[in-house]
């Protein structure tokens, strides 16, 4: 069943050839791992351990600080060398455990321990996925013991699993529901457990055929569980437009996905809560996509979390010499980083090497008032009249024009003919208004 695609939006070049095909494989461990205690929505990780500690795969490392927080877990055996503050990929500075890998890959007492998933209960479920450190891993992370215990559980009618990936060049998501569809499935079973009015739809965008064909032939004989094949257009993988997309409800900035009576969990998500139940392993790797023509060779990689990010390319050939621009997450949402000196985290999802021929520099000139933001935009805003308040620095009047409903997907500066940075200047105009009633 296809539904009638939303409207705005935009179609980027795709890039998803370099890696579609490439099956996911896994590298050796680096021989120092950084685990940064910040790898989530919510309030940082308190490190449980100290320098000179020995650690164990799947041992605990830093405890949940407060209700909306997640643990962090060691992903190998060995010692801790530092505990320091140092840069993640988003440019923020979080306290970071270092630990010096004895490659002995001794394991933490239970980890790896196969369990029967009709022998644990709804309730141990949720105990399970909170205490394992799961987050959403397709998004900001959000930590998902929080959201799979809302207050209104019972008037929770859809469990949507997002296999959009509408993102272009990532093909990590692509690669699990293809090879592990399976085991997302159970994932998802499990996770229905926990709402017994909701049914769950895993939607997935037609660019990605041998995926719906894997799930409806797995999905076919499930009663509470079905497939959607969306329209292929960016950001049809937003949480807003995914709503919108598969249900017909609308949800905005003050609103939750709960409130909506849905629950959306990423593909990745769903597969790290089945080996968590089934294999008794928290969230300690997850598959990344190495991408663009920049990269010696592109793919999909199954990497350990604490990998520093330039040990991670070495191991897949490097970069070619003419690389010019290095974004991890994707063109459009993603970061442009000045080096690979940080660590994979819980919601890295790519590394995307640009070359000096993919990289175009273009001049920024005035708004020319063509509209064409207007009409790219999701969420039906202004982008033209909200980027000049934030210019003339009248945050009240970007409030007005509904500033903060921006989901910050870069389509209103894909389309800009005149190649104004207005995503750029929406984050910097958002954090500040925060900050400001923060501070009050």
């Amino acid at each position: 069943m296809k539904r009638v695609p939303f409207k705005a939006g935009v179609h980027p070049f795709e890039g998803k050839a370099f890696s579609e095909n490439e099956k996911i494989i896994k590298i050796e461990a680096a021989p120092e791992m950084v685990f940064p205690m910040s790898q989530h929505i919510g309030a940082p990780a308190v490190p449980t351990v100290k320098i000179g500690d020995r650690v164990l795969v799947g041992m605990k490392i830093g405890e949940a600080a407060s209700f909306i927080s997640s643990p962090i877990f060691s992903s190998v055996s060995g010692k801790v060398k530092m505990i320091e503050d140092r840069q993640t990929v988003t440019g923020a500075i979080s306290k970071c455990i270092i630990v010096q890998n004895d490659f002995e890959n001794e394991c933490a007492p239970g980890f790896g321990e196969i369990r029967d998933p009709n022998a644990v209960s709804n309730e141990e479920i949720a105990e399970i996925v909170k205490q394992c450190g799961i987050v959403g891993m397709g998004g900001a992370g959000f930590p998902t013991g929080v959201k799979l215990a809302p207050k209104n559980a019972e008037d929770i009618d859809y469990l949507i699993i997002n296999g959009a990936e509408c993102e272009p060049y990532l093909t990590s998501d692509y690669r699990l529901m293809t090879e592990r569809t399976g085991n997302i499935i159970t994932g998802v079973s499990l996770a229905l457990r926990l709402f017994k009015n909701a049914k769950a739809v895993v939607a997935i965008e037609d660019n990605k055929p041998a995926a719906i064909k894997e799930f409806e032939a797995q999905c076919k004989e499930l009663d509470k569980i079905s497939v959607m094949p969306l329209k292929t257009k960016y950001p049809q993988g937003g949480e807003r437009r995914l709503i919108a997309s598969v249900t017909g409800r609308k949800i905005n900035s003050h609103t939750l996905p709960a409130d909506a009576g849905v629950i959306v969990l990423n593909v990745a998500t769903a597969y790290a809560i089945y080996e968590a139940v089934c294999a008794s392993k928290p969230l300690i790797h997850r598959v990344v996509t190495i991408t663009g023509d920049g990269a010696n060779r592109p793919g999909n990689i199954d990497v350990l979390l604490g990998t520093p990010a330039s040990f991670l390319m070495e191991q897949c050939g490097g970069l070619k010499e003419n690389t010019e621009k290095i974004i991890c997450g994707g063109p459009m949402m993603g970061f442009a980083v000045p080096n690979l000196e940080f660590p994979v985290t819980k919601t890295f999802s790519s590394v995307l090497a640009l070359t000096s021929d993919d990289v175009v520099k273009m001049k920024t000139t005035a708004c020319i008032h063509c509209g064409r933001c207007v009409g790219a935009c999701p969420e039906n805003l202004v982008p033209q009249l909200m980027a000049a308040s934030v210019k003339a620095e009248d945050y009240e009047q970007y409030e007005k024009l509904g500033g903060m409903e921006c989901i910050e997907c870069g389509c209103c500066t894909y389309v800009c003919p005149a190649k104004r940075p207005l995503t750029q200047s929406f984050k910097l105009a958002k954090a500040e208004i925060r900050a400001s009633k923060k501070s009050k």
